[in-house]
């Protein structure tokens, strides 16, 4: 990062007296508010109410900054710098964030130096298409974010009355909010969601992985098209409709934890205690088998199809033909079939004749009524659990909850009902793929895994520092 032109330099009471993270950014705020007014040689004052609002911008981009600085990777900020959406589907924008305001007060972070721009956005009024501009935290702004005592997933409150019933619709091509009239079915969800997130944050979900495997973390994130860094601010979570339908999508989504990479979801913890990832087997099969009123059987719905090899391959393949609205004569960029001794069409169509009975599914684009099929099911479950005032992180149609609900048969027994309720029909199987935190191999046999609390494991090992420091600041912020 580059330097910069103006001092921002904590004063020695503020090294001194640990303050709550809400004065320290109340504190950061108004001195940025002055460095910028300082700098614009504005011949008149703003009116109260701009400055409230200018205010609000200040404090908005600077927390959206320090979020950014302890994310995992550390993540660029984006602001939208087109006038329009400020004020287009008012349901989804805060009210206090405008455009005049809020493109002031960041030409004046860049002005002073606080922040350097890593992508241009743009917009194309012919296509209504274009991406927001990028920008990071400039080294002194920095230096100051990484001093502030706390952490922003913990000291930062998520604003509860925050629109979480989300509806998108495709306009050229292109995924736009939409705006819509409640109905009883849109406030029930709300108010399912609201209950949901409550349960959410009133336990402290972490990820606890050795400071030496965080690099190899944070690279594996940054390659990947479909993860974004980690930000344990993200606490809660929204339900995202589609196609301008409330039929159709409705999965939940915005949670840190569905950016965690596969391999590395073991590792979540929830109140210091080792997790499982409990998982429906096979659940767009079984969902396409009963809206033809058949029975999927036994035999695996993708092993089937190339006699249980590449099952991988055969899945993606599966959902992307369950997807598709067009008969898919191409294969999709995201598979690989380099390792598979056949071309894609011959794959298509040894999916289509290992699951005739619902081959007319296929390229019919039902893939978001399903969804909203599975969106269903998973609140259902989440409600169970919350009920019990006990998370259940979901990740699509798999959900993340303490291990100890799995080996009592609660995890089953939810999942099935929550079926049942749904389709009418009750599923045949349900796999249960434990995935057991552990901390050293070597050492699990003297931690009593199943009984782990936060204190047998600082005492294994302190190269978990990150993970240590968010522990502390969130039983800190519950004494």
């Amino acid at each position: 990062m580059g330097g910069s032109s103006s001092s921002l330099t904590p004063s020695n009471s503020m090294k001194s007296i640990t303050m709550t993270y809400v004065s320290q950014i109340d504190e950061l705020t108004k001195e940025v508010v002055k460095l910028i007014e300082a700098s614009e040689g504005r011949s008149r004052s703003r009116t109260a109410n701009e400055q409230l609002r200018f205010n609000h911008a200040v404090h908005v981009l600077l927390t959206d900054l320090w979020k950014a600085v302890k994310s995992t990777p550390i993540r660029e900020c984006s602001i939208n710098k087109r006038s329009g959406w400020y004020s287009e589907n008012p349901r989804y924008r805060a009210p206090l964030l405008t455009y005049k305001q809020m493109i002031a007060v960041f030409d004046g972070l860049l002005k002073i130096g606080f922040i350097e721009v890593t992508r241009e956005g743009y917009f194309d009024r012919t296509i209504y298409q274009g991406k927001t501009t990028r920008f990071v935290a400039r080294d002194e702004l920095l230096e100051r974010l990484q001093e502030l005592d706390g952490h922003p997933a913990i000291s930062i409150k998520p604003d509860m009355d925050a629109e979480t019933i989300i509806l998108l619709n495709k306009v050229d091509d292109k995924k736009v909010l939409q705006e819509y009239e409640d109905t009883p079915a849109t406030e029930r969800h709300r108010a399912n969601l609201k209950k949901i997130n409550s349960c959410f944050l009133k336990h402290w979900c972490d990820l606890e992985v050795q400071d030496t495997e965080l690099a190899k973390l944070e690279a594996r994130i940054a390659n990947s098209v479909t993860k974004e860094p980690i930000d344990f601010s993200q606490r809660t979570l929204v339900r995202i409709f589609s196609n301008g339908s409330f039929k159709q999508g409705g999965r939940f989504y915005r949670g840190w934890w569905q950016n965690v990479p596969s391999e590395y979801r073991k590792y979540i913890t929830i109140d210091e205690k080792r997790t499982a990832e409990f998982d429906f087997s096979q659940l767009n099969p079984h969902l396409l088998y009963h809206s033809k009123y058949k029975q999927l059987g036994s035999v695996d719905a993708y092993d089937r199809v190339l006699d249980g090899e590449h099952r991988k391959i055969v899945k993606q393949a599966f959902n992307a033909m369950v997807q598709a609205s067009t008969p898919l004569k191409n294969c999709p960029r995201d598979i690989d079939m380099s390792g598979v001794a056949m071309n894609w069409p011959e794959l298509r169509e040894r999916i289509l004749k290992a699951h005739k009975p619902i081959a007319d599914l296929f390229f019919s684009g039902v893939g978001n009524h399903l969804q909203f099929q599975d969106s269903n099911i998973a609140e259902r479950v989440m409600l169970h659990f919350a009920d019990m005032d006990a998370p259940a992180l979901p990740v699509h149609d798999s959900f993340i909850l303490h291990h100890a609900y799995g080996e009592s048969g609660e995890v089953e027994e939810a999942m099935r009902k929550a079926f049942f309720e749904v389709t009418g029909e009750n599923i045949s199987k349900i796999d249960e793929e434990i995935l057991t935190w552990t901390y050293r191999k070597d050492q699990d046999d003297t931690l009593e895994a199943k009984t782990l609390n936060v204190n047998a494991i600082l005492n294994a090992d302190a190269d978990v520092s990150q993970w240590r420091e968010r522990h502390k600041h969130w039983y800190g912020s519950q004494s």
